[in-house]
């Protein structure tokens, strides 16, 4: 076995000398070993702690091997079990191996042989782990960053985060909503040597406190009320990998506090457990609020401020690097066509250039989208642009242009969509008002104002 291969191993033997020769040959391999002399107290062990492979001795006084193996396999992540005795026969190494056992040895054993073994023992076991951990993971996508960049700011700091990536660094991700941080988080994952392991997310805005902790750290069968068996936490699944909280602010103090302590320990116990779970995760957060006036209000704990910002990435706003419209707006288009032909007509891409973009890329995106589906023709126009994305007014026009007239273009972009909807959808006002993103009785009033019927309609036509 190599020696670098670390196992935590639970030795249950009641001959003094045999149990201390063992553990100082084994713990001479580099292993963590604990020694007890009765079944009871490997019990009791595998309890409090989580081994990798036990060896059990079957004649013991009180609580046997065999007693002890049964045990054993009750646990929620048992430990592989090797059992050993010195009067060996065949009806008990059949009893040990149908219980669960992975092998039996006897006694007098050589050391080498034992490892050989451990080794197999802890494969197994490992693969075990992985599978469920895995299994865990099928909620969760992982996948390789998309971004799209040519803004020389942009460029520069996706240029940074690739060079932090290398490193083991915490990173916070600062921006508006829709800035793309979580593409950020994902760029610097795999770019990293961790981008074999896996990608984990979760905004902390979105669960409430309570649950966001039970997510975080997983929980043990009978924490409370509902929890049935042990749920491996967010933490646990992305170990060898990396944890992206989102809105990290929206995090309470609580359990910020405890977050800290995960972060220079790299261990924590799930909730209702008292087995130490160690981990090697590498956290990137991200947030769009002020993290130093937290502070200064008692939101935000200053000490975790410090050790979250290793490193900072500001993300600028999409209306502060309008080079990077066009590109995106044609990125998204791609993907959202299936890599037709369409194309973006300069009028429309004139309209998108001159939108300041309140949203960021997230709204641009969704504009994108829905323009693809309310358009039957091979280019986008600016009739498939939403209406306030049409009546947007460039400054310097919007100095010269009065309210009233903003107002009127705007109504009669509105009532164009409408009808352009609605005829797209044979007048089903459900449809209509879906496509449109408003409710259909806010749809209803608009027709009313409008004096717009389908019947009126089709006789204004003839």
């Amino acid at each position: 076995m190599s020696a670098n291969i670390s196992m935590r191993l639970l030795i249950a033997e009641d001959e003094k000398n045999l149990g201390l020769v063992l553990h100082k040959e084994l713990s001479r391999l580099g292993h963590q070993v604990t020694l007890v002399s009765d079944g009871e107290a490997a019990i009791r062990s595998a309890r409090e702690q989580e081994f990798d492979v036990a060896l059990l001795d079957i004649m013991m006084p009180g609580l046997g091997g065999i007693e002890a193996l049964r045990e054993l396999r009750h646990l929620e992540q048992p430990p592989e079990v090797l059992m050993m005795t010195g009067h060996a026969t065949v009806e008990t190494a059949l009893q040990a191996m149908k219980l669960g056992a992975y092998d039996y040895l006897t006694k007098p054993c050589h050391i080498r042989e034992l490892e050989a073994i451990l080794q197999k023992a802890f494969e197994k076991r490992q693969l075990r782990r992985e599978n469920l951990i895995l299994q865990s993971r099928l909620s969760y996508k992982e996948k390789s960053p998309d971004m799209v960049a040519t803004s020389r700011n942009m460029i520069d700091i996706l240029t940074l985060t690739r060079r932090v990536a290398q490193s083991n660094a915490i990173v916070l991700v600062m921006g508006e909503s829709g800035t793309g941080k979580e593409l950020v988080a994902q760029t610097i994952h795999y770019s990293s040597h961790r981008s074999h392991g896996p990608f984990i997310d979760i905004s902390c805005a979105a669960i409430q406190e309570t649950l966001l902790e039970s997510e975080l750290f997983g929980y043990e069968a009978g924490a409370f009320t509902g929890a049935r068996k042990r749920k491996l936490g967010l933490l646990e699944l992305a170990h060898g990998g990396t944890l992206f909280l989102d809105e990290i602010g929206e995090m309470s103090l609580t359990l910020q506090s405890k977050l800290l302590r995960v972060l220079e320990t790299q261990a924590f116990f799930r909730v209702g457990g008292t087995k130490k779970v160690e981990v090697d995760v590498r956290v990137i957060a991200a947030t769009n609020r002020d993290l130093n006036q937290y502070v200064i209000e008692g939101k935000f704990r200053s000490d975790l401020l410090f050790r979250i910002n290793n490193f900072m990435v500001t993300l600028p706003p999409l209306r502060d690097r309008i080079e990077d419209i066009a590109p995106l707006a044609e990125h998204f288009l791609a993907n959202v066509s299936g890599g037709s032909s369409r194309k973006i007509s300069d009028e429309a891409m004139r309209v998108l250039m001159n939108y300041s973009w309140p949203g960021n890329v997230r709204e641009l995106k969704n504009v994108i989208e829905r323009a693809v589906i309310l358009s039957s023709e091979e280019v986008i126009t600016p009739v498939d642009l939403p209406v306030e994305i049409r009546a947007h007014i460039p400054r310097a026009a919007a100095a010269a242009a009065s309210e009233e007239d903003e107002e009127s273009n705007l109504d009669q972009l509105k009532k164009k969509q409408i009808i352009r909807v609605l005829e797209q959808t044979g007048w089903h006002q459900g449809k209509a008002s879906e496509i449109l993103g408003i409710s259909p009785s806010t749809l209803y009033r608009q027709l009313k104002s409008y004096g717009l019927t389908r019947s009126r309609r089709e006789h204004q036509q003839i």
